[in-house]
């Protein structure tokens, strides 16, 4: 800022802010506004710091006017600064008038800027003029997040590309490049706005070519389908550079959403694999079931059967054998961007695989109920076959469904639970030596749910006592995944073999809980006993009979 003093030329403050508003394409009112901060700046420190000095500029004119605020205060208010505040008993020896709050302006006179105001005024002005173009930078960009923007290679530094968005500049980090693309100075570049943070050094412009919305907004402006609505692009998993897989989906049931997306002769896409230097990109059909989602997911490999786990979000698919190595793709490229499109941990399994597992399941259970109901192998595997997985299946089902297998009879049947019995009370007997053993507390047994079972499994993870059990998360339980090198690695819990659910882990710390004193147990639903003929009611609307007292059974 070039101003040899406040009584310069008029014409020459309002070029600079002319000047300053074109060039960092900000308001001009913002400009002068940082004129007259600087020369605020420069008065203080000619006529003293301790003054409060006011400087406005009229912006038509250019003409400049410097004035000393000096503030009325009540008589016994502390004044810390007597060149800027007066007390009202001082003030009306002047002014008949004076009230507290009242402002006295008192013109000063016009000075030449010295070498240390000018460093002064230089200082403000710049710094006023930063923060605006940095304040009008975020209010540019900010809406724009999701958008593709054209640029130039600004400079690249250690890897991180910085770019000249013309109104701006914005940053493609390492990580969000495209791997072995190099890019030069004076480079034009196409890059995807993620993020747009403000931060003390001034916005920061966050962009991609390795996010899956840079894909997404390519195929937009490729595709008219997807840029009008037609056709969503559900999701998108991406390996930056090699290969990718889009799930899309159509509204209009007359277009084939992954025919229009690859359009005649692959024209359409062959163009956004162009933009990304050659990267592979498989299109499938989104679809809402997630069993057929995953088996599209795992496109070009055909897919036998799936098994889904809900509760861990975990499938087992079964494929061909000489699908495998196609299922799971040049190192695990194909099963783990199925797993990132769909969001299930995927596990692939050949169909020998899974018979061999199957068998040897059937041999497991076989040889559980040759041992546990001293039978030979014959039954064993006809209980199995029947669908008998455990022996508290067989201690604990209706007679008939046994009896009712060919070539049993009711008194097999029996023989066959009171083995079955004698075999959980000895069972249960050397669980409970078990849990003693490892220490565990006779007053977790207490807890509605611990079975001598879940107490030994939490003995065995140093979980000996109410206030232990108390004290933990229903993940200390069930376990649970952590990224570990880009990848999930699953913990155990400490009931994790017995198969808790959330709500069933959650229930059981929370009973701890309320035995330690912790927390109040929830109130119970009081039960409210109908009349009689208000049951009848009940039962005519809806064509019931009446219903009778159940017989007690006996023990």
């Amino acid at each position: 800022m070039a101003l040899t003093g406040v009584s310069a030329n008029r014409q020459e403050l309002l070029q600079i802010a002319e000047a300053v508003a074109r060039e960092k394409s900000i308001e001009r009112e913002v400009v002068i506004e940082a004129i007259e901060e600087a020369l605020q700046k420069a008065a203080r420190s000619r006529y003293g710091a301790e003054h409060d000095i006011r400087v406005h500029m009229d912006p038509k004119t250019g003409e400049t006017t410097i004035k000393r605020m000096v503030t009325v205060v009540a008589d016994d208010e502390p004044i810390e600064n007597e060149y800027a505040y007066k007390r009202l008993s001082d003030a009306k020896r002047d002014d008949k008038d004076a009230v507290v709050g009242k402002v006295y302006e008192e013109i000063l006179p016009p000075f030449e800027i010295g070498g240390v105001q000018t460093l002064l005024a230089r200082l403000v002005f710049t710094g006023m003029v930063r923060v605006a173009v940095r304040e009008r930078q975020y209010e540019e960009f900010k809406d724009r997040v999701g958008e593709i923007v054209n640029g130039v290679v600004k400079r690249v530094e250690y890897g991180n590309i910085i770019v000249d968005l013309g109104r701006g500049e914005g940053i493609v980090r390492r990580d969000q490049a495209i791997p072995r693309e190099n890019f030069q100075v004076g480079d034009r570049i196409r890059s995807y706005i993620y993020d747009v943070r403000r931060e003390t050094k001034g916005p920061q412009i966050m962009l991609s070519r390795a996010h899956g919305g840079f894909m997404a907004k390519l195929f937009a402006q490729e595709v008219p389908e997807v840029y009008d609505g037609v056709i969503e692009i559900r999701a998108i998993a991406r390996d930056p550079g090699s290969r990718a897989k889009m799930a899309v989906i159509s509204n209009d049931s007359s277009i084939d959403p992954v025919g229009a997306c690859v359009g005649m002769r692959g024209s359409r896409v062959q163009a956004v694999v162009a933009e990304l230097q050659g990267e592979k990109i498989d299109i499938i059909s989104w679809s809402p079931d997630e069993a057929t989602f995953l088996v599209n997911a795992l496109a070009p490999a055909e897919v036998t059967k799936v098994v889904m786990d809900e509760e861990d979000e975990r499938v087992e698919v079964v494929v061909p054998d000489e699908q495998l190595s196609l299922a799971i793709g040049r190192r695990g490229q194909n099963v783990r961007l199925a797993s990132q499109l769909t969001g299930w941990q995927i596990d692939i399994m050949t169909e020998s695989q899974e018979s061999e597992r199957r068998q040897r399941e059937f041999a497991e259970r076989t040889q559980l109920f040759q041992e546990a109901l001293d039978v030979d192998e014959v039954i064993a595997q006809l209980l199995v076959t029947e669908g008998f997985a455990s022996v508290e299946d067989v201690a604990y089902v209706e007679a008939d469904e046994i009896s009712s297998i060919e070539g049993f009879g009711e008194d097999t049947a029996e023989e066959l639970q009171a083995r079955a019995r004698d075999f959980l009370e000895r069972e249960a007997a050397e669980l409970d030596e078990k849990r003693k053993a490892l220490g565990v507390e006779d007053g977790l047994l207490e807890i509605e749910g611990v079975t001598l079972p879940v107490a030994v499994a939490l003995g065995e993870a140093e979980v000996k006592s109410v206030e232990d059990l108390a004290g933990l998360v229903p993940d200390d339980l069930r376990g649970w995944f952590e990224v570990k090198d880009g990848e999930r690695v699953r913990q155990r819990g400490a009931l994790e073999s017995l198969n808790f659910t959330p709500e069933a882990a959650e229930a059981l710390i929370m009973r701890a809980r309320v035995a330690m004193g912790w927390v109040e147990a929830p109130p119970e639903p009081e039960e409210v006993e109908a009349e009689p003929e208000v049951l009848s009611e009940v039962d005519a609307v809806f064509g019931h009979e009446p219903a009778q007292a159940a017989p007690e059974e006996e023990a």
